[in-house]
């Protein structure tokens, strides 16, 4: 699952965190989804999501000083499901091994990895989470190219892989149509009928039209079982987040 939560912004009132986090971690107990990309969580909604889940636990760092300062890119996996082999964050920049802002973006982007061990099959794949810069066209499509060759650099055995994240940009967009080149993208082949809105930014409007896809799920050697966007809708009618959960059953190539 890749899911936005939406920072704690301490300026908003009507959809502040503290009247979403239960929902939202009803919503993670009912699909139970073992690996979670997290984009946005600070430091303590990091560590709110890993206390309430049990059998979890999550790699990441803070953006903004590569501890716990700043937007987390966190990926939380049960434990008892896999084993973390090596994990690590850069930046997505020019200069990936440094807290850094790159090219246009406004603020400083990162991508968390983990390599992960299936206990019960032995098998080994990567897990990418991101997030993209809302404002520099550049920086998204140099994040793009820069993710990809990190994942040629790292991956160089073909193992099995995801590329989650918010992206901040439309299918049609060239960035997107490049990851497409080189990755599968899950909703595209799904084995099932893709199921849900079609995008998933919401914006915390009830009334918003669905069509806005810009978080999505990449795959390399993995089967897509099924691909859906959750209509996070809370029993008030409001949304849990402004960005719509992204759910994806994978299964290994036979």
């Amino acid at each position: 699952m890749t899911y936005n939560i939406k920072y704690d912004n301490k300026n908003d009132t009507i959809n502040n965190w503290n009247d979403r986090k239960e929902s939202l971690v009803k919503l993670l107990l009912h699909y139970e989804p073992a690996i979670i990309g997290t984009q946005e969580a600070l430091h303590h909604q990091v560590n709110y999501i890993d206390n309430a889940l049990a059998n979890f636990s999550y790699i990441g760092v803070g953006r903004d000083d590569g501890k716990q300062k700043g937007e987390y890119t966190a990926i939380h996996y049960n434990h008892t499901k896999f084993k973390l082999k090596t994990s690590n964050t850069f930046w997505l920049s020019k200069t990936p091994g440094k807290v850094s802002v790159g090219w246009d973006a406004a603020m400083e982007r990162i991508c968390t990895y983990g390599l992960f061990e299936n206990l019960k099959t032995k098998e080994q794949f990567y897990v990418f989470n991101t997030h993209f810069d809302h404002m520099g066209k550049k920086a998204r499509a140099k994040s793009a190219k820069l993710i990809y060759k990190k994942i040629k650099e790292l991956n160089n055995t073909g193992l099995p892989l995801v590329l989650m994240g918010d992206l901040n940009l439309k299918p049609e967009e060239k960035p997107i149509q490049f990851l497409k080149k080189k990755l599968n993208d899950g909703k595209a082949v799904s084995q099932k009928p893709f199921y849900g809105p079609s995008g998933t930014f919401n914006g915390f409007n009830r009334n918003m039209n669905l069509d806005n896809r810009i978080d999505y799920i990449f795959v390399h050697d993995f089967q897509v079982l099924s691909y859906i966007h959750i209509d996070d809708r809370m029993e008030n009618n409001k949304h849990i987040s402004d960005h719509l959960p992204v759910l994806i059953s994978l299964k290994k190539r036979d």
